[in-house]
């Protein structure tokens, strides 16, 4: 058996990848409705793993990683656009990143908050989604204040909305796409995060993991280097 059938045989035994990506931050991927199609990092990669395996592909869209995590139970995907957790190692295994986003805080437009280095101050209650990896960087970092935990980035920000919170964690592209949706709030200077994004597969899936991790080296040596992200989404060189 080749390389690539063992490949297939692991995460597209019907001849299609099922493709989890994340939708909560459009600097990854995204509906263009004048293409009538996902655009985006995440989408242009896994087109490419596609015609490299010569398989087709199928992108099931989740509002969170959580969500696709929780799929992962239900055994909804083959391979997921993810970022890296060394958590769950046990369950999946993790591309080299591929392309790396960054988290930062929405503040009210009269905080006195400037940078990300303010807002970690005594007393400061910043509302942040539990299951993101973000909120696990943020516990790290944090010396003063405190995290809120919400079910999602969405609630987090109803946190900030209803004043039960002084600032709310998220990823820079969804925190600039809230603060020109809701007047009265603004993002501070600079990042307390990023977060590597990579392609994951089950752990079982062995010669899938070696393939992409293969295959990530190759793009980024193509692209010159894996992207920073930090609203406005990044452009791959051919591969």
């Amino acid at each position: 058996m080749s390389t690539r059938e063992k490949v297939l045989s692991e995460i597209a035994s019907t001849g299609v990848i099922r493709a989890a990506v994340n939708m909560s931050n459009a600097a990854l991927v995204r509906w263009d409705d004048q293409a009538g199609a996902l655009v985006g990092p995440s989408a242009q990669i896994g087109h490419k793993i596609a015609e490299q395996l010569d398989c087709g592909l199928s992108m099931t869209q989740y509002g969170s990683a959580a969500d696709i995590l929780a799929a992962a139970d239900r055994g909804e995907w083959d391979i997921a656009f993810i970022a890296s957790d060394p958590s769950r190692t046990d369950r999946f295994s993790f591309s080299p990143p591929y392309i790396s986003v960054r988290a930062t805080y929405l503040v009210p437009e009269d905080s006195a908050f400037r940078t990300v280095e303010d807002v970690d101050s005594e007393g400061v209650r910043i509302a942040s989604a539990r299951s993101a990896a973000y909120t696990k960087q943020l516990e790290r970092i944090l010396q003063e204040a405190t995290v809120s935990h919400t079910d999602s980035p969405a609630a987090a920000i109803d946190l900030l909305v209803g004043s039960q919170c002084d600032a709310a964690a998220g990823l820079t592209e969804f925190l600039v796409r809230i603060s020109e949706r809701i007047s009265g709030f603004r993002l501070v200077d600079g990042a307390f995060s990023e977060i590597p994004q990579t392609i994951a597969v089950h752990r079982r899936s062995i010669h899938a993991s070696a393939f992409f991790a293969d295959f990530v080296r190759r793009l980024n040596a193509s692209a010159g280097g894996y992207h920073d992200v930090a609203g406005d989404g990044a452009a791959l060189a051919p591969f």
